[in-house]
């Protein structure tokens, strides 16, 4: 039961965050906002990979939970799936509040000849990458409900992907569209929590 209702929950939470979000965006646009056509570089090409790879893992955990595979003993316990479930359902939340706040801006994907606004507000006061924060949260939370092998390998996926397209992909194509601007807000905002992975303030 606890499988087919996390299985529900990430259906849904992928068909807001992907389908719906992107719905919004053209209506409001005219424009998707994907920017993922092209090879890319090889580390863009590695984190869209291991993205894709975390996010198709997330709601087939709970689908190698429903066949029988084992979950890991010492981390099936209650207390560790109400962990889990707070941590899947407030990484949902998060992450699709943070796609909204970015309204005109949101991208996924990066287009190097493209420049939209910098948010700086809102969550985005707090962290510089809400959106990735909600995510991690999430497929942390599946791993706890859920703690097989898929969703192990889907987290491991996740994390890695998103550092890689944090790192080398999105803050270069940041601080080359937007300098100093981007490098003092980044400086002082967190990379995925509030205090941690920020910027020094000049190059």
């Amino acid at each position: 039961m606890l499988a087919a209702g996390v299985l529900v929950f990430e259906l849904l939470f992928l068909g807001v965050a992907f389908g719906a979000r992107t719905w919004v965006q053209w209506r409001r646009t005219g424009d998707t906002g994907w920017r993922i056509r092209g090879a890319g570089q090889g580390q863009e090409r590695a984190a869209r990979v291991l993205l894709a790879l975390g996010l198709v893992l997330a709601p087939a955990a709970p689908v190698a939970d429903l066949v029988g595979w084992p979950r890991w003993s010492p981390l099936d316990a209650v207390g560790v799936q109400v962990a889990g479930v707070v941590l899947l359902v407030g990484g949902a939340l998060l992450t699709v509040a943070a796609q909204f706040a970015m309204g005109r801006s949101w991208r996924i994907g990066v287009d190097r000849d493209e420049r939209t606004d910098l948010v700086t507000d809102g969550l985005y006061r707090w962290a510089r990458n809400p959106i990735y924060t909600g995510m991690l949260a999430a497929s942390a939370g599946v791993a706890l409900v859920l703690p097989n092998l898929v969703a192990a390998i889907g987290l491991v996926a996740v994390v890695i992907g998103l550092e890689l397209q944090v790192r080398l992909v999105e803050e270069p194509y940041l601080l080359d569209g937007h300098g100093e601007s981007f490098r003092s807000y980044a400086s002082r905002v967190g990379r995925f929590v509030p205090g941690f992975g920020r910027l020094p303030s000049h190059a």
